[in-house]
């Protein structure tokens, strides 16, 4: 009878403490904060230090990130999905391959970031500061730029399709191959640009400074170039079929259109 008495106070002893244990082990964040695991999807992050960290492939989706600082941090090929970015220190991180689709990421920092290969498709850059930042093949497709700052960014053969660029900043910006058709400039500065070989076809340039920019082979067929300053511009074998003229300033500084 003591016997059984005390086995039975074993298994009871056993199952209430199964229930501490299980929950001092659930905490996902505290443990991606103390580094027994990588992941911590759509954990709450925002303002943490993780400068010079290592979380490539990291599973961050849907993550609060705000105001964290992720200044020269490994995130190459981290899922970062519908991640809230607004105002992240991202500068000089490493963020290739990284899969950003929705993500958050206004007024962020990511001066000379490396995004090439990223997936952005439909994020929210507006007001981003991106300066010198490499986006080569990456996906930028419906994605809000609004006055973003992509001054002498390198952004070939990414694919910008149907974005918002509405008076962003690329001034001397690399898009050699890029795909731009749908995508908004208007008021956009593309001083000196070079987008040899780019697609805007159907794009709307109106008011933008295109002045001393490199268009060769590019194709504006069809894109609205209504105020648009191309003087000094290299338009040389650009498609511009149907494109639509009004007061657009050309390389020579004549003025076409109504």
């Amino acid at each position: 009878m003591i016997r059984r008495l005390g086995r039975r106070l074993a298994a009871c002893l056993v199952l209430a403490a199964g229930p501490a244990v299980t929950t001092a082990q659930a905490d996902p964040r505290q443990d991606f904060l103390d580094g027994r695991t990588h992941d911590c999807p759509r954990c709450d992050l925002g303002g943490m230090n993780f400068k010079r960290s290592d979380l490539s492939g990291a599973d961050l989706t849907g993550a609060d990130l705000r105001q964290a600082n992720l200044h020269d941090a490994r995130l190459a090929g981290a899922r970062l999905t519908g991640a809230d970015l607004t105002g992240a220190n991202l500068n000089k991180a490493d963020l290739s391959r990284a899969e950003l689709g929705g993500a958050t990421l206004r007024g962020a920092m990511l001066y000379a970031a490396n995004l090439d290969g990223a997936r952005l498709a439909g994020a929210d850059l507006t007001d981003a500061r991106m300066g010198v930042a490499r986006l080569s093949r990456s996906d930028l497709s419906k994605a809000i730029l609004r006055n973003v700052d992509l001054r002498k960014a390198r952004l070939a053969e990414a694919i910008i399709t149907g974005a918002d660029l509405d008076r962003a900043a690329l001034d001397f910006v690399f898009m050699h191959g890029a795909q731009l058709s749908g995508a908004r400039l208007r008021g956009t500065r593309l001083t000196g640009a070079e987008a040899v070989d780019a697609s805007l076809s159907g794009a709307d340039l109106s008011e933008a400074d295109a002045s001393g920019a490199n268009f060769r082979r590019a194709d504006l067929s069809h894109a609205l170039l209504a105020g648009t300053n191309f003087r000094h511009a290299n338009l040389y074998e650009t498609r511009l079929d149907d494109a639509v003229f009004r007061d657009t300033v050309m390389p020579d500084g004549t003025v076409r259109g109504p």
